[in-house]
């Protein structure tokens, strides 16, 4: 069991995860609108990245595949009409959506989760809006409709295998951190409605009860996906957000102090704990999307829970910023409500960081709330730790070979070092100060290595080195750890003391 008791309060940890979700399905997030010319699209999402960064956040989970479509080229799935007005419709000028998005995040800091969802098929039983080339029109055997909405059937050989396919293409064709599942396996229930798989259980259940038999297709499925992640690039993490309760102690003792009206277990045929006791995840992200005090279901009860019960694999909470101001729970009117459940997740030593959803709600939107985030707990840069499989020693360190100095920026050049850098962390200090790569107010920044042949260099804007006359580098590895660092000299002229 991980180890779960509380810490004395670290005010500003510098290991930690900081992520929004950009939601695309229904244009929650981006692009605003689903017809919205390519330049507005990319200004509006430069947007959202620029407004996280400056809240020192330090990942995007983004929604590239929602409905069966796709927000990058692809023969197995046909073009988003969340992005393009129409499905199957490629952008125009055209673009490849995902590898520009994973470039631009990349830039500044920014980890790239690749967020999809693999079982939703469609948003509405609309025929004449779904592409010729979707897996609606092209399999229709693959599917079931239920509650308004197809879906691909969980059950069936072929549907894994062909949802392994897609994943595997991500991984293999673009830069991402992370392959990002959320809490959608079996759909939600809805009452009087059928999930009508009796077909396929009869075929394929080889004697198991027909809940037991959906949990299991369910974690073939996310075996298959974590062994392939690993064999094409291992270093990609395989994360997974499901729905804030496991169980409910009244059905299951090892369940939370909750009384929920769906669980992962019982109702979405998911079991996170099946999946972290056989290694196959690499972070577990539960949306506890309540209140500290929630009377049915308390983020305090669940977070303490998810601690306790969580075993190989980074703990993230997921909070939900879309309820501030805008729920019955009247918790979620005061400002500090999101503040103090960060400093709650805090509390426990296992828990790693916060993602929240969605980006619009932070973005020109409740500045209450980011003023004290700002101001108070994300005040300094953190850098996401090594998920616990990927956590190792690293033995190299940044060697700066040249620096060039024009009027907006340095141009550092590097060693390449055995372990390949993928950013490097930049330390700064005031004269009287000592480096202390452990203290994040001395964090400058991060900066991604930029390639070219076998050059390595980072860019870094003048304007965030005045007043500090003391400098260290660090790298940080493909695995997401980072080496020791080093001390660097830099020309003085880039230095201005008040």
């Amino acid at each position: 069991m991980a180890n779960s008791s509380a810490q004395a309060k670290i005010m500003y940890p510098k290991n930690e995860f900081r992520a929004v979700w950009i939601a695309t399905v229904a244009n929650i997030d981006w692009p605003k609108n689903s017809t919205d010319p390519v330049e507005k699209q990319k200004s509006d999402f430069i947007e959202i990245l620029d407004a996280y960064k400056k809240l020192r956040y330090n990942a995007v989970i983004v929604q590239i595949r929602s409905n069966g479509d796709a927000f990058y080229p692809t023969d197995l799935a046909p073009w988003s009409r969340n992005l393009t007005g129409k499905e199957g419709k490629a952008p125009s000028p055209y673009y490849d959506t995902l590898e520009w998005m994973i470039h631009e995040a990349h830039q500044r800091g920014f980890e790239f989760h690749a967020w999809l969802n693999p079982y939703r098929a469609t948003s509405s039983a609309n025929l004449e809006i779904v592409s010729k080339k979707h897996d609606l029109i092209q399999h229709p055997e693959w599917m079931i409709k239920y509650a308004g909405k197809y879906y691909y059937n969980p059950g069936l050989p072929e549907v894994q295998n062909h949802l392994t396919r897609v994943v595997e293409e991500v991984v293999k064709k673009y830069d991402i951190d992370a392959i990002h599942f959320d809490d959608y396996f079996y759909p939600y229930t809805v009452d009087g409605e059928k999930f009508n798989d009796t077909d396929s259980f009869n075929k394929y259940s080889n004697g198991l009860e027909l809940a037991d038999w959906r949990r299991n297709n369910v974690n073939v499925f996310v075996q298959q996906i974590a062994t392939s992640i690993k064999k094409i690039k291992p270093w990609v993490q395989f994360g997974i957000s499901p729905f804030g309760v496991w169980r409910n102690q009244s059905v299951d003792l090892r369940g939370s102090d909750t009384q929920a009206g769906q669980t992962n277990y019982d109702d979405l045929f998911a079991d996170p704990l099946h999946w972290m006791e056989n290694n196959w995840i690499d972070y577990i992200l539960p949306q506890l999307y309540w209140s500290l005090d929630h009377p049915k279901a308390s983020y305090t009860k669940l977070l303490k829970w998810w601690s306790e019960n969580s075993k190989n694999a980074a703990i993230y909470v997921g909070n939900g910023s879309y309820k501030i101001k805008s729920d019955a729970d009247k918790k979620w009117d005061s400002p500090f409500e999101i503040p103090n459940q960060i400093d709650y997740s805090r509390s426990f030593n296992n828990v790693q960081g916060n993602a929240f959803f969605s980006a619009k709600w932070f973005l020109n939107k409740n500045q209450e709330v980011t003023q004290l985030l700002a101001e108070n707990q994300y005040k300094y840069h953190a850098i996401p730790a090594a998920v616990p499989n990927f956590k190792k020693l690293v033995f190299d360190v940044p060697r700066v070979t040249s620096v060039i100095k024009d009027k907006n920026e340095l141009v550092i050049s590097l060693q390449p070092t055995r372990n390949p850098m993928r950013y490097v962390v930049f330390y700064g200090t005031d004269t009287n100060g000592d480096i202390n790569s452990d203290d994040p107010s001395q964090i400058v920044d991060k900066f991604l290595v930029q390639k070219n042949n076998n050059r390595l260099a980072i860019r870094v804007p003048i304007s965030v080195l005045e007043n500090k006359s003391k400098f260290a580098l660090s790298f940080i590895d493909l695995y997401g750890n980072e080496s020791k660092e080093i001390l660097t000299q830099l020309p003085q002229t880039v230095v201005k003391t008040n």
